[in-house]
């Protein structure tokens, strides 16, 4: 099978590492590896980009990590640090020349049309609309000229909502999580990666802290698993030492972090 590249574009919680007050909460600054922009990857494999979620960060995100091209947009769900970033998919449309395609379910599709109507509908004879929505199902193709893969969607709870986890060639990302079903369970097993939330210490009403993470980790037994969504109330280095008494195989996420699958 051809090689999947992923990079973790953003691996903060909801404000990011620091905060927009200068908030550095208990971390070290002067690690790099504590500078956190919002949740989102970018999967590259053969000659597909995607792209999941456009984070507020994400024009900086790919400016960082040299990416010019973007095929398709995958959405795990509607909260604002997944969402408000999509203005910035304008240039990819220039690019490309055609719509770029869009992927979410029913509820995160019916809030990016309501409130980014212009990017879906013509609304002024000034500017085209550049996004194409699709709904997904259990499981979507994204296709480009012979090329295809497939993501199967995880749908997990993160608080009182849903959220989709995608699972693919033995990869998953679940960035948002409180809770994650047995059904659910039972198709990540085997994985080769695991991209899981680990928000704090503490534990958390709309995502996983370090203990309930450790406790998924143990039952799916990946190969590999780096850990997401950090809260400034964890450090870099404390938690990589921490996880180093426990398995080699977890590893805290930063951002840029590149693996290839």
């Amino acid at each position: 099978m051809k090689k999947t590249e992923i990079t973790l574009l953003g691996c903060g919680s909801s404000l990011g590492v620091p905060r927009i007050d200068g908030y550095w909460g208990k971390v070290d600054k002067k690690n790099k590896k504590n500078h956190r922009m919002r949740c989102s990857l970018f999967i590259k494999y053969k000659n597909l980009n995607i792209i999941i979620d456009t984070s507020p960060d994400m024009k900086n995100q790919l400016l960082n990590n040299k990416i010019k091209k973007i095929d398709f947009v995958v959405y795990t769900h509607d909260h604002a640090d997944q969402t408000h970033g999509i203005n910035e998919l304008r240039p990819f449309f220039w690019i490309n020349k055609k719509k770029i395609p869009i992927y979410a379910d029913k509820r995160t599709s019916n809030y990016l049309l309501n409130s980014f109507e212009y990017l879906f509908v013509k609304k002024s004879k000034y500017y085209k609309p550049i996004l194409d929505m699709n709904i997904i199902k259990s499981y979507f193709f994204l296709k480009k000229k012979n090329n295809s893969i497939k993501l199967e969607t995880i749908k997990v709870k993160h608080g009182d909502i849903d959220c989709n986890g995608y699972l693919f060639n033995k990869i998953a990302y679940i960035s948002d999580c409180s809770s994650i079903s047995n059904e659910c369970l039972k198709r990540l097993m085997n994985l080769k990666l695991l991209i899981i939330d680990c928000l704090k210490f503490k534990k958390h009403a709309t995502h996983l802290n370090f203990k309930s993470c450790l406790s998924y980790i143990k039952m799916l037994n990946p190969k590999k698993t780096i850990l997401t969504n950090l809260h400034s109330d964890i450090d870099y280095s404390s938690l990589k030492k921490k996880l180093s008494k426990i398995s080699k195989n977890i590893i805290p996420g930063y951002d840029g972090l590149r693996v290839v699958i």
